[in-house]
């Protein structure tokens, strides 16, 4: 029963050591404890100061990352609109020149059809005349056997002539 009621003395000593135990503590343990606990109090606040900055640093980032997307967008859509456009003027000049072209070769083509229709009249009038000096020449052959008629001919051909 003694633990239940202490004396006097276990009071004194039990106080004494106790005493003695924070005058040791209170010199030699307290102050590094309460220097680290500021130390890593003061080191938690950094490290929130500096997340509460990599936060924002982020944000900047993202808000930039997304001008820098829009940026690229608006250069790729101006750079499809300038493609494009050199694409139908380019379609539109060849259009243009095929149709000239083909003008031109039309144009060609007509002046050959009617140089060889020229040409193919020319040959069939040559041809014609070539028939009728022969076909005339053996009437006249003919004709001329005779020289009475031959002289009246010639008299009758001199006057349906048209002089110039």
């Amino acid at each position: 029963m003694e633990l239940v009621t202490p004396s006097i003395g276990l009071i004194f000593w039990m106080t004494l050591s106790f005493l003695i135990l924070l005058f040791i503590l209170g010199k030699f343990a307290w102050k590094p404890i309460m220097k680290s606990l500021k130390d890593r109090e003061e080191t938690i606040a950094q490290a929130l100061n500096l997340a509460e900055e990599a936060r924002a640093e982020i944000g900047d980032l993202k808000a930039e990352n997304e001008r820098l997307a829009k940026d690229a967008k608006d250069e790729r859509d101006k750079l499809l609109r300038e493609a494009r456009d050199v694409r139908d003027r380019i379609i539109d000049a060849a259009r243009l020149e095929a149709k000239q072209e083909g003008a031109r070769l039309m144009e060609i083509t007509r002046t050959d059809i009617r140089n060889e229709i020229l040409a193919a009249r020319t040959d069939l009038k040559n041809e014609i005349a070539a028939l009728s000096v022969m076909i005339a020449e053996k009437l006249v052959k003919d004709e001329l056997q005779d020289k009475k008629k031959s002289e009246a001919l010639v008299n009758k051909l001199l006057d349906e002539v048209k002089w110039n």
